[in-house]
């Protein structure tokens, strides 16, 4: 019989907060994050096309991570273990009283210590392979983030990567609801990490015109606006702690939200656009809303990948179209990446958190920044305000290079 799975715990470390309150507080006052490269990273060519990015700042790790520690840990694993010990705090227990086989942790990373892979380079060219450091493959390779987790926190389940570059995160949710909803575990620790902020990334990204070159923070990362011209780089780390329903009663544990259905497809397309036909993607969203048990007018709320790319947010108005069909006119539509910059493989799952907040509050975060409209994103974008209204069901969608799709349904609990 299958179980259902709830929410009982969020950590965030983000561009717009590095706690959950933070977080959900920028997100609640439409208070963006984006700030100039050059005020939190080397710049070594003054006239670098991409001003502007939305790094994560004020961190640190030493409520958690000793300074002899963070030295051994590349930043995006950093961040995944101040995200994940923050969301089992917030869940009320380390579960230390369960079988560990029975709790897992799965962490979804797009890229990985891109950084560290740079300077060490320069190093093995400039000095030899000799000099280049012992901690240079556990510290840049992308499971890292979730061994680390465990290491922490003695989880001995299942116990791995996603890597579906921005759909990333959203897959590692996914797959741990599975696991719990067929009984394989009874609590997982998922989400994502990323951070590569700075030249070497930017370069790739700007090259392939991907980014925005807007010197305007507060019209960089302008979803669905007409004038939308590629995304903003982020970094940060969004990580839940998902629990099976009867487990969580029976400890009196808080619950958020319940997912009640996830769904993964590929275009088949394309390396990097998104394929114009929107039908993978739609089938994605349908595949979460079916499991779920519900239909199309049953979704009211989405918070869509909604990178400011053009290609990505035409596609994507056309996906949720052909997913939710007539419903669609209905159905409000928002991005958190107005605010927060996209974190690549951390995207989804900070998405995920503001996806389960609006559904235990019944409150839609405005998307941020948006001043013309575009005919090709015809619905409704929340760009007039924050929307106070009853959220039931939501889908949070993923769309990633490479033609990933993956989409969560996240509903309101109800026992």
């Amino acid at each position: 019989m299958s179980k259902r799975v709830v929410i009982t715990g969020m950590g965030v470390v983000s561009p717009i907060g590095n706690t959950l309150d933070e977080f959900y507080n920028s997100l609640k006052d439409n208070k963006h994050g984006f700030c100039y490269l050059k005020d939190v990273a080397k710049v070594t060519k003054e006239d670098f096309d991409v001003k502007i990015v939305a790094a994560v700042k004020d961190f640190t790790s030493e409520k958690y991570i000793d300074k002899k520690e963070a030295k051994r840990m590349d930043r995006f694993t950093q961040f995944s273990v101040v995200a994940a010990l923050d969301a089992l705090a917030d869940s009320g227990t380390k579960f230390e009283d369960i079988d560990p086989y029975r709790a897992g942790v799965i962490c979804g990373v797009g890229i990985g210590g891109l950084n560290l892979t740079l300077e060490e380079a320069q190093k093995y060219t400039a000095k030899g392979p000799d000099r280049v450091s012992v901690f240079f493959i556990p510290m840049m390779i992308a499971n890292m983030a979730a061994g680390t987790i465990s290491m922490r926190t003695g989880f001995k389940g299942a116990n791995y990567c996603t890597t579906t570059a921005c759909a990333s995160s959203t897959h590692s949710i996914g797959e741990a609801f599975r696991r719990i909803k067929d009984g394989y575990l009874d609590v997982c620790l998922a989400g994502g990490s990323e951070a590569c902020v700075g030249e070497f990334a930017l370069s790739g990204f700007n090259n392939m015109k991907a980014l925005s070159r807007s010197d305007d923070l507060d019209r960089c990362s302008i979803p669905f606006d007409a004038d939308r011209n590629g995304f903003v780089l982020g970094e940060g780390s969004g990580m839940l702690v998902l629990e099976e329903l009867e487990h969580a009663k029976a400890r009196g544990a808080k619950i958020y939200a319940e997912i009640a259905g996830y769904g993964a497809t590929c275009d088949a397309y394309h390396m990097t656009s998104p394929s114009p036909t929107g039908e993978a993607a739609a089938e994605g969203m349908k595949q979460a809303y079916t499991e779920a048990g519900l239909k199309p007018e049953d979704i009211n709320y989405i918070n869509a990948h909604g990178t400011s790319t053009p290609l990505n947010d035409k596609y994507e108005t056309n996906a949720i179209k052909i997913a939710l069909g007539d419903a669609a006119k209905n159905v409000v539509v928002n991005s958190t990446k107005s605010m927060t910059g996209h974190l690549l493989g951390a995207a989804g799952s900070v998405e995920a958190i503001a996806t389960a907040l609006a559904c235990r509050d019944d409150l839609v975060h405005k998307t941020v920044g948006f001043k013309n409209a575009d005919p090709e994103c015809d619905l409704d974008c929340c760009t007039d305000g924050n929307r106070s209204m009853t959220v039931n069901a939501a889908l949070s969608n993923s769309l990633g290079f490479g033609g990933h799709n993956a989409t969560l349904c996240i509903k309101k609990y109800v026992d």
